[in-house]
């Protein structure tokens, strides 16, 4: 099981994380001999410039990652990426001794090691599908689908029969998500009912489950499936029902609790149908990493972690959350910014400053190491 672990301090914690990571590169690693790629699919939690790519191809206004203060702490430049420095799948990368992964749109890297198709502001189900229900996004009609069409048009390049590729994708890394969240953000933005969304739900895991399945087909063996933030604790929906009577808030947190029941539904089917099809495919090895509870981990502790700031958006233009829809971090270009993004768990209201996405990335590996090192499969991971 992966735990956060006990320190007392967020440098205790990073000195565990760093010789975690030394231990994944090290020469002698099962973890590094098992892969030889990773493949990603998602949305701006994993997008490590593909919206910026797609953007610039077809003319499009350029999105907030391609203005400073985005990039900031590690890149010291914006890099796609909707953060002031490195995602999960960066530190993951790095855990495993790969160079950070290449965004598959309009790259000019080799692919050789994995390719990203995660998009910013993608959703799992079609956008055309949603369309019919009233919940428009504004910023990509890319789908969970489409990325994993521009795999199977990509896969090909890296072998040279059916059986190179399932060889290919046996020793690949495949992490599948997050997605999902776009598909209840925008939702509830445009104001949709609850219960509306909660419908939306199952059509959401499935389409998440029968996307490994079919890479499982393909010859994927080893994926991490993340489950949903919890939303209800995101500046910019804590902005949107700033007001809302007081018995809608955990007093431990402050954060909206019935938009973290809505997650934690996710969740719970999520798994449940992972562990479905586990049952269905047993060489298979599925991974749960429980994104909900360790967040939730920040905010009830922030102190324990180095925060100091767990509601109000680091990089914003003012109000009691920091965030404002009409004027969001980098674009139209805004750089106001707090002076220590570290010490904020959010980073523009949405998305996560590269502190929190470096702990995050501490479960993410260690539920990987667990999996590595046992001679079992698991579907779930705890806090």
């Amino acid at each position: 099981m992966a735990t956060f672990s006990s320190c007392s301090s967020l440098k205790q914690h990073f000195i565990i994380l760093s010789f975690l990571f030394a231990i994944a590169t090290g020469l002698h690693s099962p973890v590094t001999r098992r892969f030889t790629s990773i493949f990603s699919f998602g949305d701006s939690i994993t997008d490590t410039g593909n919206l910026l790519a797609v953007s610039r191809s077809e003319s499009r206004r350029l999105p907030s990652s391609a203005f400073p203060p985005n990039g900031r702490t590690f890149f010291h430049r914006p890099s796609g990426r909707r953060c002031d420095g490195r995602l999960i799948i960066d530190f993951l990368a790095e855990a495993l001794g790969f160079p950070f992964l290449p965004p598959y749109y309009g790259s000019l890297e080799q692919l050789e090691h994995g390719a990203n198709f995660a998009v910013a502001g993608a959703s799992a189900l079609n956008s055309s599908f949603l369309a019919e229900r009233g919940i428009a996004s504004r910023i990509t009609n890319i789908s969970l689908g489409l990325q994993l069409n521009n795999f199977k048009h990509f896969l090909p390049s890296l072998c040279s029969s059916s059986s190179d590729c399932k060889e290919v994708l046996r020793t690949s890394l495949v992490l599948m998500g997050e997605i999902g969240g776009n598909d209840y953000n925008h939702a509830i933005q445009q104001g949709i009912n609850i219960e509306e969304i909660r419908d939306l739900v199952p059509l959401v895991v499935d389409i998440i489950t029968s996307s490994i399945n079919e890479l499982i087909k393909l010859g994927a063996v080893t994926f991490l499936v993340p489950g949903n933030f919890p939303i209800g604790c995101s500046p910019s929906h804590l902005t949107r029902f700033q007001g809302s009577d007081k018995d809608k808030y955990d007093p431990s947190t402050g954060c909206l609790t019935w938009l973290n029941h809505l997650s934690e539904h996710h969740n719970k089917l999520l798994q449940e149908e992972l562990e479905k099809l586990q049952n269905r495919h047993p060489d298979a090895n599925i991974v749960y990493v429980d994104y909900y509870n360790s967040t939730m981990r920040l905010y009830r502790s922030p102190n324990q972690f180095g925060f100091t700031e767990t509601l109000k958006a680091c990089c914003g233009s003012g109000g009691p959350y920091n965030y404002n829809p009409s004027r969001s971090c980098a674009y139209p270009p805004l750089e106001q910014c707090c002076n220590d993004p570290s010490s904020h768990i959010s980073w523009d209201g949405i998305h996560y400053t590269e502190a929190t996405y470096r702990l995050l990335a501490d479960v993410v590996f260690e539920d990987l190491m667990n999996t590595i090192s046992s001679d079992h499969f698991v579907t779930k991971s705890k806090i």
